[in-house]
């Protein structure tokens, strides 16, 4: 049995110079040929991406008012300070919303570029991948909505009680929010990123597992950049998820190794 630093590089050297058996049998394109299919997929992605924000912008204000949920009960009251401030604010709302619309299209468009260029196990594993980005993604925002967001506003109108009132610009609020939104969308993605190191065996669950002090504080400074709030109970709100998708993520490629192991063992035989 090879030790586990040289099977390590040679999952490495596989991923990046797979055999002609794992090549599957797709029709050869030229540079240009290539060129000319990215710039298609990606006018299709543009076009998608901007009637969504045609559509969002359409649904402004109940967006807005979708958004202003969080403290609606609060007795928050929104003002614009200047001319035209409420507009541009929709404005952003609905590039924001139009973009999370859109994103599946042009992840398809993405995926269908890439696709022949993948050898027979990616595309195996391209799927489930996809899926569990997606999932991943929507989840975190989700949770934002419903739980990092209305935190982190209940702290600054609990800390300011009492002392002024509260009467919020309407452009810093969702500058607030979407940033919030997306950036801890994006945090989700750890298990996906933790899949793929594993699936091309840069690095093993093992390894993973061995840095977990390393990811508990990570954890933390990661929550501290991501979240636009600067108190520590909202920062922690977001950093737990991420020290458990980091430790499930390892425990998946785990999983994945497992799979593989008893896949080879009939072969070794």
């Amino acid at each position: 049995m090879a030790p586990p630093a040289e099977k390590q590089s040679e999952a490495v050297r596989s991923f990046l110079y797979p055999g002609e058996d794992q090549l599957p049998d797709d029709v050869s394109m030229s540079i240009w040929e290539h060129l000319e299919e990215l710039r298609d997929r990606a006018l299709i992605s543009s076009a998608a991406v901007t009637v969504m924000i045609l559509l969002c912008f359409c649904f402004a204000k109940d967006l807005v008012l979708f958004l202003e949920a969080p403290v609606a009960e609060e007795g928050v009251r929104f003002l614009q300070l200047g001319p035209g401030e409420y507009f541009f604010t929709t404005v952003k709302v609905a590039g924001y919303c139009g973009l999370l619309l859109g994103a599946p299209v042009v992840l398809y468009e993405a995926i269908a570029y890439i696709l022949p260029g993948l050898t027979k196990d990616e595309r195996k594993f391209l799927g489930p991948i996809v899926l569990g980005s997606s999932v991943l993604f929507y989840a975190g925002i989700g949770f934002a909505y419903a739980i990092l967001t209305p935190a982190a506003l209940k702290f600054f109108i609990g800390y300011s009680d009492q002392a002024v009132e509260s009467l919020w610009s309407i452009d810093q609020y969702f500058e607030f929010v979407l940033v919030l939104l997306f950036s801890t969308g994006l945090s989700f993605q750890v298990p996906v990123i933790q899949l793929l190191l594993g699936q091309t065996g840069i690095v093993s669950s093992a390894q993973m597992l061995s840095v977990w002090r390393y990811v508990v504080v990570g954890s933390v400074v990661a929550a501290a950049v991501l979240t636009p709030s600067t108190d520590p109970f909202t920062q922690m709100l977001l950093a737990v998820p991420l020290m458990s998708l980091y430790l499930g993520g390892a425990a998946l490629v785990g999983v994945v190794e497992k799979g593989q192991a008893g896949e080879e063992l009939p072969e070794g035989r």
